[in-house]
């Protein structure tokens, strides 16, 4: 709309898992130097306090060379270290900014770059409902995403679908199983352990849940790999990871940080934590990554105890950037 002062009605996207979208425009507004419009937040059958929301684009041009990403109105500013973005920066998560980058790319000219804004007008009162305010998120909400689609994680249909995947397997004949959390240990199994992605099941927060079927379905052999700041639940006896269950994450690790002979001061300052990336950049510089094998050696001791040690499990616990923190057992 910039570039041919006409006004667009629906644009097709590709989302980075590579489905293609084609996405409904409003509230369009073309001026000499900028163009804007909204797309309205579809979560489908979720729970969402986004849902509905109205996110708006706003590109103008700029006399500085490049694209430049910044938030406006309703997104969030980081104000605190181990998120995906620094401290200092608006909300806006790297899949979403690559986004962003890919589509305005073609439209740049050699003498002058582009500012894209992001706003969400009512952000600032959605994101009271949400997680952002003890992140260090303040002012609005994230603009996150890994795969483009808002996938239901927590119905009970998500459940059943999950449940058959493992049949998939079987009839595959597959004996062991690999359950990722998530996008960071999904990426992890097919690029740093070389699977094949039709030999993982994600399962967001459900992993108690899936253990048991391994069990009920006589597999013989799970290997559970995530994120700390979820794992770290199960080993405090947590088996659905989902927020509304608890969050003694940050507690959690500075109570083993203790057994492993932190000192007060230490875990003290592991406490003040607001994520637990936050901690484990902490625990590196002290020199405490040992606690990281405690915690995946009690996720595994609380899982074999609850399927009554019908299967085999590893565990392996990774860091927002797909780092491998610790692995139990070690083979």
């Amino acid at each position: 709309m910039l570039i041919n002062k006409k006004v667009v009605k629906r644009i097709d996207v590709k989302t980075p898992k590579g489905a293609h979208l084609r996405v409904d425009i409003i509230d369009q507004k073309i001026g000499r130097n900028f163009a804007q419009c909204a797309v309205v937040k579809d979560a489908g059958a979720e729970a969402d306090v986004t849902h509905g929301a109205r996110i708006y684009a706003k590109v103008r041009y700029s006399d500085k060379k490049g694209i430049f990403i910044t938030g406006g109105e309703g997104v969030g500013m980081v104000t605190k270290p181990g998120l995906a973005v620094s401290v200092g920066e608006y909300a806006i998560n790297p899949t979403p900014r690559e986004m962003i980058t890919k589509e305005v790319a073609p439209y740049l000219s050699k003498n002058r770059g582009m500012e894209v804004i992001i706003s969400v007008p009512g952000g600032r009162e959605i994101a009271k409902s949400t997680f952002n305010p003890r992140l260090g998120i303040v002012g609005g909400i994230s603009i996150i995403g890994t795969t483009g689609i808002v996938e239901p994680k927590s119905t009970d249909a998500y459940k059943k679908s999950l449940s058959l995947q493992i049949d998939v397997l079987k009839a595959g004949g597959y004996k062991k199983v690999t359950l990722v959390l998530g996008y960071v240990g999904e990426k992890f199994c097919k690029e740093r352990l070389g699977y094949k992605p039709d030999s993982i099941i994600k399962i967001g927060d459900h992993i108690g849940f899936m253990l048991l079927e391994c069990a009920k379905k006589n597999i013989k052999s799970v290997l559970l790999v995530g994120h700390v700041g979820k794992l770290v639940k199960v080993a405090n006896g947590q088996l659905d990871t989902n927020i509304k269950f608890g969050d003694n994450r940050i507690k959690t690790i500075a109570h083993y940080a203790g057994l492993c002979g932190a000192k007060n001061e230490i875990i003290e300052e592991v406490s003040r934590q607001a994520s637990a990336e936050a901690a484990v950049d902490i625990l590196k510089k002290y020199n405490l990554t040992q606690t990281f094998e405690r915690i995946a050696k009690r996720t595994v001791d609380v899982l074999k105890k609850l399927v009554n040690n019908q299967l085999s499990v590893r565990c392996i616990l990774l860091s927002l950037s797909g780092e491998e923190l610790a692995a139990y057992p070690k083979k």
